[in-house]
């Protein structure tokens, strides 16, 4: 343990650690917090919640959580092929099925364990079958800037979970460039071989630079290789795009049966802790043999099935949902509100969706500018340094008003102004 103390405490001196806060309670947007390490408490008003239609404190979801528990109470202390199934479970699975028009969905605990699965039931199969053999390897086509899960999944797709010596076919990774469609291309002219599986995955909204992927244009390339599957993550999508929120199909006024047409098999994986005032995730297909082989994957059996009162803040959002599109609506007009009135004062603002991005100039530390808003101001957004490029990841949801956006953008503006000292040449 030597070697963690001495990074650990180089880390500490570089000041690469985050500031991190305790939260006692919220109402609406305002949060009450405990700041480090004087233990001070005051309330703050966030911008760094991906509660994104303000569900978590809906009065219908969390009366849904509460007579879970008195129903089944907090656990189903069981994986579902065991003992843990609810019919919580398939009303919640029904409800996205009917949401993301894919008629085949798997429940999982996060979107880890759900990327995982898909890599042990896509690749290897699950579980061997006596007198079944595969024989056909795939190829696994990712950008490069997906999300933490879906790298994590990927770089341990060669190996069965839990089986470190297989004897499933290779499986070979490739990443593309971020939303370039021509290097995505050329990666599947020069690596795909004519018995491969194909598979391509990506972020529908990278949660990082909030921008979208271009799925038309992977649709087009994709189509010209007959059975190819296309897994989109749809964790910053679900809600937030779309014209009812149903996610980057939607997006592009387009049908997961659009891709099934063109002869590409799509995958959706929805997650909950976003716009579902919850957590977990799901795997939606419409390919029925698949879900038997996600339900049986060792990341399914091998731990406790999605518990009741969980279960029930997701199955009950997601009809607060498809009841109120208005949710959707009022969230895509405070993302063009923010997004203008910070690019009207200068702001270099990324992406197109409500997770924006603030690129910050260059001699501005992102942690010392995020604690005197919070400091000064009262407001909180997170500041990003060393997971990419440095900047403040502002998310706005539907019960922002106008009032405490512009406060924000106030207070972004005074601090930069105060901090950044722009060179003068001579």
């Amino acid at each position: 343990m030597q070697v963690v103390k001495e990074y650990v405490q180089r880390w500490y001196e570089s000041g690469l650690d985050p500031d991190e806060y305790i939260c006692h309670g919220r109402n609406g947007n305002l949060v009450d917090i405990e700041l480090p390490p004087s233990g001070e408490r005051r309330k703050v008003l966030t911008f760094c919640t991906n509660d994104v239609l303000g569900l978590v404190q809906n009065d219908a979801v969390r009366q849904a959580a509460v007579d879970s528990i008195w129903q089944y109470g907090t656990s189903n202390s069981s994986c579902s092929v065991l003992s843990g199934r609810i019919d919580l479970h398939r009303q919640l699975e029904d409800e996205i099925s009917a949401f993301k028009h894919l008629p085949h969905t798997q429940l999982f605990l996060n979107a880890w364990m759900a990327f995982q699965a898909l890599m042990d039931a896509f690749c290897h199969l699950a579980i061997p079958v006596p007198g079944f053999q595969n024989t056909r390897e795939t190829l696994i086509l990712s950008d490069v800037l997906n999300h933490g899960c879906i790298v994590s999944a990927i770089a341990n797709a060669g190996t069965r979970s839990g089986k470190l010596f297989g004897h499933s076919p290779r499986v070979r990774v490739r990443a593309y460039r971020h939303c370039d469609m021509e290097d995505m291309a050329r990666k599947l002219r020069r690596y795909a071989q004519p018995d491969d599986r194909i598979m391509v995955i990506s972020d529908a909204v990278f949660s990082m630079d909030g921008d979208v992927a271009p799925l038309p244009d992977m649709l087009e390339i994709m189509s010209h290789y007959e059975g190819s599957t296309l897994v989109m993550d749809e964790a910053h999508a679900s809600g937030a795009i779309g014209a009812t929120g149903r996610g980057i199909y939607e997006h592009f006024n387009l049908l997961p049966q659009d891709a099934i047409d063109r002869g590409v098999m799509p995958l959706i994986m929805t997650t909950f802790s976003k716009f579902a005032a919850s957590a977990g995730a799901a795997i939606s297909t419409h390919v029925a043999e698949l879900k038997p082989l996600l339900n049986v994957s060792p990341s399914s059996i091998g731990t406790i099935s999605l518990p009741p009162p969980t279960t029930a803040a997701a199955l009950e959002s997601i009809r607060q949902v498809r009841q109120h599109p208005e949710l959707v609506t009022q969230l895509q007009e405070n993302t063009r509100y923010l997004r203008s009135r910070l690019t009207e004062q200068g702001f270099d603002v990324w992406g197109e969706t409500n997770v924006l991005p603030v690129i910050l100039p260059a001699d501005i530390n992102p942690k010392l500018f995020a604690r005197r808003l919070l400091d000064e101001y009262g407001i909180w957004v997170s500041p990003i340094w060393f997971i990419a490029k440095p900047r403040m990841r502002v998310t706005v949801n539907s019960l922002h008003t106008k009032e405490e956006m512009d406060r924000l953008v106030t207070a972004m503006t005074a601090t930069r102004d105060r901090m950044y000292k722009p060179t003068i040449s001579a």
